[in-house]
């Protein structure tokens, strides 16, 4: 006589085992919500990078207003700290805080605006590097990503010159000299792309360089230093009179 629906079956160390019915609700893997929490997540950065957009663009608007006092001093350094935050964030476009800023304040606050930006895109290198690649596979692998998630697991047990090298092979010709041995020049140029945001902007090519472990700490910041340069010091030299806008 068959057992009832739903009842236990023994297992051959003792135990009993349910065994699973045909209509019978079965729970989701772990998977299912760690994806739901990722997803929660990036909604939640979303919303907040929208806000801090809204806030910084506010701020800036009420430079002409608050004159030259501690309130004034006040919005820019708070506006100069959303802006950092902001350029750290992969696809947001946060490039626009700083041009106002500029506008506004002309060339006096442009070295503030070239730390300001240095700074995010440094945080953003930062967390990526700080990503452990365990949590990176298992992310990729929720995804059902599991050539990526293989792929991460192998370059997990290698120095950064067995990486390089790795890459090396994968690559295509033309881009195996720029993505490996003048890395550091492209990923300058990348930075000062126009319309690099559809690579994620700023933030998202310093998280994917820190992700790598192909960029050394200390290069990384040279290179950062000399990349973001050119325009912050060509209107601290030069004024917004350059670009046919006046600061007011």
């Amino acid at each position: 006589m068959p057992p009832p629906a739903g009842a236990a079956k023994a297992d051959g160390a003792g135990g009993a085992k349910r065994v699973p019915q045909p209509g019978q609700d079965q729970r989701p893997g772990p998977w299912l919500a760690r994806i739901a929490l990722r997803l929660l997540l990036i909604a939640a950065i979303a919303l907040v990078a929208s806000k801090l957009i809204s806030l910084s663009m506010d701020l800036t608007a009420r430079l002409p207003e608050a004159g030259q006092g501690p309130m004034q001093l006040v919005l820019v350094l708070s506006a100069l700290a959303i802006y950092a935050l902001l350029i750290a964030i992969p696809f947001v476009p946060g490039i626009e805080v700083g041009i106002a800023l500029l506008l506004l304040r002309g060339a006096s606050i442009a070295p503030a605006v070239y730390l300001a930006t240095l700074t995010g895109l440094l945080l953003a290198y930062f967390i990526g590097r700080l990503v452990p690649d365990a949590t990176l596979e298992r992310a990729f692998r929720d995804v059902r990503l599991h050539r990526a998630a293989d792929l991460i697991a192998q370059n997990a047990a290698m120095t950064p010159e067995e990486r390089e090298g790795a890459l090396h092979a994968r690559l295509p010709l033309w881009l195996r000299a720029a993505l490996t041995r003048y890395r550091y020049v492209t990923l300058a140029l990348l930075i000062n792309l126009p319309g690099n945001a559809f690579l994620g902007g700023g933030g998202g090519l310093m998280i994917a360089a820190g992700l790598s472990h192909l960029f050394a700490p200390r290069q990384t910041i040279l290179t950062l230093m000399l990349a973001v340069l050119p325009f912050p010091f060509t209107i601290w030299w030069f004024g917004t009179g350059m670009l046919g806008l006046s600061s007011g």
